[in-house]
């Protein structure tokens, strides 16, 4: 049965990538909740509506960042 790909299903995807590519499951989860803190907290002092849940925006950010090196090279 096909299914259409949804915004769940892909962030999904992206979270079991991140975690695949970890070597500890514990400390790709625990980077993920420190990014998503810091998000929130930049989040709070700005005074537009955040789009996305913190923690939906730290894995987004983090799996851009395994999958696209370039974003951050030098």
């Amino acid at each position: 049965m096909y299914q259409r790909p949804t915004k769940n299903n892909q962030l999904m995807r992206q979270v079991e990538e991140l975690i695949d590519a970890s070597s500890n499951r514990y400390r790709i989860t625990v980077q993920v909740a420190n990014r998503a803190k810091h998000r929130r907290a930049e989040d709070f002092d700005s005074i537009e509506e955040p789009t996305m849940k913190p923690v939906i925006q730290a894995v987004v950010e983090m799996w851009d960042e395994l999958n696209q090196p370039e974003i951050i090279a030098d």
